[in-house]
């Protein structure tokens, strides 16, 4: 019995390693068809709507403003952006706060191969997976990937979705504007409506937008 258990759990551990391992290596040439987060979200009666794009027919604007938003060092991390997460643990230590510390990468590899909540196994997978797309990716790619699975509400899945949903236009037509304040919701795309902004969402695209122009070379991989 204890042998069965123990190769049950070797099959699960090389599954957990190779199927995202092969699926990565499809990704690197093919849209990505769906993400457990949106199989899940689909099942609790929420609907679907997302339009794969390729990186060239997404508007710079909001690439630099995600990149500026969410990962200002994203062109230059390999994945872990350890200063970060050392100002992460400062300010816990100092105010028992503790935000959020993922690279877009770090996003990607759970919004592609995991489930949404916390916990320390999803943690794990998610330190593994996190080199294995930058090892197998370029940057653009991650970006690519990101960009089209990411949720900006309710339903609504990629940056041409969200265009769509909340402005009437194409991810390749977004204005600064329009994409800041996309960029503005990405922490708490449940709560906050990019199209319906809020004086909060208004305040953080305005400073979102201060950020881009002192990134400079930061965005180089754009």
């Amino acid at each position: 019995m204890i042998r069965l258990i123990k190769r049950c759990l070797l099959w699960l551990a090389a599954l957990l390693i190779l199927a995202p391992l092969l699926l990565t290596l499809v990704y690197r040439y093919l849209p990505v068809p769906a993400t457990p987060l949106m199989v899940i979200r689909l099942f609790e009666g929420e609907g679907l709507s997302k339009d794969w794009q390729p990186a060239a027919r997404i508007a710079n604007h909001l690439k630099m403003a995600v990149i500026a938003a969410e990962d200002n060092k994203f062109c230059r991390h390999r994945g872990f952006d350890w200063q970060a997460f050392g100002d992460v643990l400062n300010e816990f230590r100092s105010d028992g706060r503790l935000r959020g510390g993922s690279t877009i990468t770090m996003q990607t590899a759970k919004n592609l191969y995991l489930w949404p909540g916390r916990s320390y196994t999803r943690k794990a997978l998610e330190a593994v997976y996190t080199p294995m797309l930058e090892l197998m990716l370029p940057k653009e790619r991650i970006l690519t990937l990101y960009l089209n699975i990411a949720e900006f509400g309710p339903g609504i899945y990629g940056a041409e979705a969200a265009a769509r949903a909340h402005f009437n236009t194409s991810a390749a037509n977004l204005s600064r504007r329009q994409a800041t304040l996309l960029a503005a919701v990405l922490p708490n795309p449940r709560q906050y409506d990019a199209g319906r902004p809020s004086a909060y969402v208004q305040r953080r695209a305005a400073t979102i937008q201060g950020r881009i122009s002192q990134l400079g070379p930061l965005l180089s991989c754009i």
